[in-house]
């Protein structure tokens, strides 16, 4: 009862954040399952998905309440996405446990550098939005299925700066658009590593309940904060989720 307890408020905070950052929650899920659980990293990124599945779900329906998001460019993507994410997931099952362990923390370190940049050379309002071009969507649906492949929550992640520096795009605005793009690419990982045997159900499930309950909290905060504000927010997180990762002897 302890244990459970536990995971439904562990879930519950991985819920806030993750609405708060449009990530789902698993960014910071994958560490501290390896950390306090002792998963190796597969183990952690397959148990992370029970959770992230359901909370990008529910974070993308509650950013697009407050920005419609552009659903033909999300289902032309997505298409891409899942095929990439697939092929990503059956891969990564088979690396060596430290060295994905090392790349994700690597990974996590490269975006908080490049998120770093956007505040400084982004304007927090951008005077209009472009349209995003169809030669991208493919492109950008297998940039984002690769890393959900790989990483688990490496797509969302990746999409989000692009949105935001390459078309204008309002950092919410591409939040809501990338939780929408991760929600099938989740769910096709989900598959591909619970195939594998790298998902612990027992864990992951109240996980996931916690998160539901917590995640549109996340996403109302998200709202109050000023783009660069976020997007600084979001350096400090990936940064110090980076740290814990590479300091850790898994």
């Amino acid at each position: 009862m302890i244990d459970l307890l536990l995971n439904l408020g562990l879930g519950a905070l991985l819920g806030l954040v993750g609405g708060l950052l449009g990530i789902g929650g698993g960014l910071i899920a994958i560490p501290v399952l390896g950390l306090l659980y002792g998963m190796g990293q597969q183990l952690a990124q397959g148990t992370a998905l029970v959770m992230i599945a359901p909370n990008v779900l529910i974070g993308f329906y509650r950013y697009h309440q407050r920005h419609p998001v552009d659903l033909r460019a999300v289902a032309s993507m997505a298409l891409f996405s899942v095929v990439a994410t697939w092929f990503a997931a059956r891969f990564a099952i088979g690396l060596d446990p430290r060295a994905l362990h090392i790349a994700f923390a690597l990974f996590l370190v490269a975006l908080a550098v490049y998120f770093g940049f956007l505040t400084k050379h982004v304007p927090a309002a951008p005077a209009t939005a472009q349209k995003m071009p169809r030669a991208a969507l493919p492109l950008l649906g297998i940039a984002c299925g690769l890393m959900s492949g790989v990483f688990t929550i490496g797509g969302g992640l990746v999409i989000v700066p692009a949105l935001v520096s390459l078309f204008g795009m309002p950092q919410t605005r591409a939040q809501g658009m990338a939780l929408a793009l991760v929600v099938p690419s989740s769910l096709v990982a989900l598959f591909g590593y619970a195939q594998g045997g790298h998902v612990d159900w027992a864990t992951g499930v109240p996980l996931a309940l916690g998160g539901i309950a917590t995640v549109s909290l996340g996403v109302m905060l998200a709202h109050r904060f000023a783009p660069a504000r976020l997007r600084l927010l979001f350096c400090l997180v990936l940064l110090g989720t980076a740290a814990t990762m590479l300091l850790s002897p898994r």
